[in-house]
């Protein structure tokens, strides 16, 4: 039987230098516990998966809401494995997420992998609304199927707006069923760990970090607003974070490393 829960979190500043977390609420196989974190100013929740889940034909969710002055940091205890029902029909899971972050808020969302398990289909949507003064950083990475086994299809959809006005909006898709050319030489070249860090900070607007490499499968492109995005592929989980996290700690320097 399918499963269908939403999880939300909300932070407000208490007017001290600190935030509280005002709604944690935990549901199905989303459960929510704050946790210590290693910046004090940051308050933080890690997402423990309580069951198996996506399976086919789950409906999962989380929304994420920062009130302004707020700064909070959600993270998850283990990669997130996508995999196929137990039923006849080929039902796609989905997971929604939500983020909003106010007026001089600053959102760390800073999941685990999200692993596409042979078999599975996964429609995931993350949708994020930005106050002008909002800061962000947002990470995604994708395996592509477990050791030794071919992927399922996943298709994931990130839009950002600030200030009620585009910022960034991508599609991506693969497996079986996915636009041919998706895993040839142009697009992954035979990788299989697929990862996105979105950084959206004010601070870019008076000096935004150039166009540039970060090594053979990496790239750094400033975006149209004070954001910049790398994209990077790499041979296994671990590959694609450390390329992830040394690209993090750079933009963010050393005042302000990854949390």
């Amino acid at each position: 039987m399918s499963v269908t829960a939403t999880a939300r979190i909300t932070a407000v500043a208490d007017g001290r230098g600190c935030t509280s977390l005002p709604v944690l609420e935990s549901e199905g196989p989303l459960a929510l516990r704050r946790t210590r974190s290693p910046d004090p100013a940051h308050t933080r929740v890690t997402v423990i998966g309580a069951m198996s889940a996506p399976l086919g034909g789950d409906r999962l969710g989380i929304e994420v809401r920062a009130g302004d002055g707020s700064r909070v940091t959600v993270d998850s205890a283990a990669a997130t494995v996508a995999l196929p029902g137990a039923g006849p029909d080929d039902v796609p899971a989905s997971y929604d997420v939500r983020l909003d972050v106010g007026e001089r808020a600053e959102l760390l969302w800073l999941p685990e992998q999200l692993i596409s398990a042979r078999g599975s289909t996964l429609d995931m949507t993350t949708r994020v609304e930005l106050a002008a003064s909002a800061r962000l950083v947002l990470r995604e990475e994708q395996i592509l199927g477990r050791h030794g086994e071919t992927t399922g299809r996943l298709s994931t959809r990130l839009t950002v707006r600030r200030a009620g006005r585009p910022l960034f909006d991508q599609q991506l898709t693969f497996g079986p069923d996915a636009p041919g050319g998706w895993d040839g030489a142009a697009v992954l070249g035979g990788h299989r760990a697929v990862g996105q860090l979105l950084v959206v900070d004010p601070a870019f607007a008076d000096h935004l970090p150039a166009p540039r490499l970060l090594g053979p499968t990496a790239s750094l492109v400033p975006l149209a607003g004070p954001a910049v995005l790398v994209t990077a592929l790499a041979a296994d989980a671990r590959l694609l974070r450390r390329l992830l996290d040394e690209a993090l700690n750079e933009l963010r320097g050393p005042a302000r490393p990854l949390v």
